[in-house]
């Protein structure tokens, strides 16, 4: 038996937040002593680590969702948030490619030095060989950020609207959907342009890399808290259909 303090400082947490835990439900009901104090067994350990790895590669908020389903039983549940956060992960992998791709293609060429001076839609329309049209439609999907003159209220883009539409020209040529487009372009325009993103790419691999072996730690730890709830008890969902079933005779 463990009370709620030995848990807090394998991990460096409070007590208070294993008590916050078991209350919202990513721990089991905790057992009570005579004048009410919790008390926790080997089995809350398992769990308070399979939660605390979790959380390293599927946030918080996936984290409670999947610890809250196999506490009541539902392992089908918990197992498709782990595949949403694993689809998410793939995603923003694809999304770290296409950046690389489309990133080396703008550094490696040496366009000409241009003003900067803002362009309307139908010359930016004309050097893209685009409708403006189709301009238009980027705008609204975020991919273009163009001003408005103050005079004429017509669209202004600037040569880093111009470089974001070359961009997204690019990926779209390449059979990208609209929303992919937009987060890269987001993912440049952030960094300042395409050089200085060049530099931080190895970083944003490296972080995903992390979160993925982060994700292979936390199944593990997740898989040992399974196993050991497992035996020590009939899963739940056995415990709670015994029940309906022996109500209904």
């Amino acid at each position: 038996m463990h009370r709620p303090a030995d848990l807090a400082r394998r991990h460096g947490l409070s007590a208070q937040a294993v008590r916050n835990y078991e209350r919202q439900g990513v721990l089991p009901p905790a057992e009570r002593t005579s004048n009410g104090y919790r008390r926790f067994t080997d089995l809350h350990a398992k769990a308070l680590s399979a939660y605390l790895a979790l959380i390293v590669g599927h946030g918080y908020a996936a984290s409670g969702d999947i610890m809250r389903a196999v506490n009541r039983g539902e392992i089908d549940t918990a197992l498709r948030t782990i595949d949403q956060s694993h689809a998410l992960l793939q995603r923003d992998r694809e999304t770290l490619d296409t950046v690389e791709t489309a990133v080396a293609t703008l550094t490696g060429t040496k366009p000409a030095p241009q003003s900067r001076k803002a362009v309307p839609i139908s010359l930016l329309a004309h050097r893209l060989g685009l409708r403006p049209a189709t301009l238009r439609k980027w705008e609204l999907a975020g991919i273009l950020q163009p001003e408005r003159d103050p005079a004429t209220r017509h669209r202004a883009y600037s040569p880093d609207d111009v470089r974001d539409a070359e961009l997204a020209h690019l990926l779209r040529r390449g059979g990208y959907r609209l929303d992919h487009i937009a987060n890269v372009v987001s993912r440049v325009r952030d960094a300042g342009g395409a050089e200085p993103l060049a530099a931080s790419l190895s970083q944003w691999r490296k972080r995903l890399t992390e979160r993925g072996r982060a994700m292979l730690t936390g199944a593990a730890r997740l898989a040992e808290y399974i196993e050991a709830d497992t035996g020590r008890q009939p899963p739940r969902a056995l415990i709670n259909e015994a029940k309906t079933t022996t109500l209904s005779a």
